[in-house]
């Protein structure tokens, strides 16, 4: 009979533990899954924004004969662009490519139309992401424009604006539910938690009644929660880094295209699998460590 009973313990410890651990890791894997999301929100808006140039030009108006002297102080002068603090990529154009350019776009082949190079030579330049800010554009384009050379700096300031402030708007409402999924991870794991320490309410009061010190209780209760915690958030990562693989694979992007950033996304799900689970282990376990014996019966 004795046999009977200690199996089905085992078995119960074993169901409640299994529960715990996919509990953790469910939870996890969502919070992983946002924090993915905003990782990749956040590298699209960077580069949707280093889309948006703004083009510095030289002057147009110089004698033929100086043209090598002239290319020679455009070389110098698109060598100090690429250096400046703002500026996150620049490409020079010539007047031959800017006449290339403008026949192009308007459909022409025939020179007919253009005489040759009526186009000033510029700068392409791709702000870096913080610059494109309004608050900071003009002040990127005052840097450009200082520059001995350069005369001119034009930039479509209202798109820059639009698509500044509808990026922003998207990237605060991912960051918005990362931070509802971080709440309810440490909710969903927090009563997973106490549900399994409240079926070890009399064994915990048991132990305190016969002279086991709480060091001594509580320890065993925290290094099962560190074990299940991390076993939680291992599966919980690999089931995402399956699901990554896929949807990547899917759309023929990069598996991991900074590892930085990837590293501490899955050092914080480990953490806060662990961290939740030995918190709400010590919390849950001195509320029964606290309470009457008579208490255990209506908790």
């Amino acid at each position: 009979m004795a046999k009977s009973v200690d199996e089905f313990n085992k078995k119960r410890l074993r169901s409640s533990n299994i529960t715990v651990v996919i509990s953790i890791a469910l939870v996890l894997f969502l919070l992983g899954l946002m924090g993915l999301i905003l990782i990749n929100a956040q590298k699209y808006s960077d580069y949707i924004k280093e889309q948006l140039v703004v083009n510095a030009y030289f002057d147009e108006n110089y004698d033929a004969k100086d043209s090598v002297k002239i290319a020679k102080l455009e070389e110098e002068t698109f060598k100090k662009v690429q250096t400046l603090a703002p500026v996150k990529k620049a490409t020079y154009i010539s007047r031959s490519m800017a006449a290339k350019e403008a026949k192009k776009s308007m459909g022409i082949d025939s020179d007919a139309l253009f005489e040759e190079n009526i186009f000033p030579s510029s700068i392409e330049v791709a702000l870096k992401p913080e610059y494109v800010d309004p608050a900071k554009i003009d002040e990127a384009i005052k840097v450009i424009k200082s520059v001995p050379g350069i005369i001119d700096v034009k930039n479509d300031s209202t798109l820059m604006v639009d698509v500044y402030n509808n990026l922003s708007r998207i990237l605060k409402w991912i960051f918005g539910f990362s931070l509802l999924f971080l709440v309810l991870a440490v909710v969903l794991i927090n009563n997973s938690i106490r549900l399994k320490i409240f079926s070890k309410r009399f064994i915990i009061k048991t132990m305190q009644l016969v002279g086991a010190k709480r060091r001594f209780i509580l320890k065993p209760f925290i290094i099962e929660a560190i074990v299940l915690g991390a076993i939680g958030s291992l599966i919980g990562l690999i089931a995402l880094g399956g699901v990554w693989y896929y949807f990547t694979s899917q759309i023929g992007s990069a598996f991991v295209q900074d590892n930085n950033q990837y590293f501490w996304l899955v050092i914080l799900v480990l953490g806060v699998g662990v961290f939740i689970s030995v918190l709400s282990t010590i919390f849950a376990t001195w509320r029964f460590l606290k309470s009457n014996v008579d208490d255990l019966y209506y908790s």
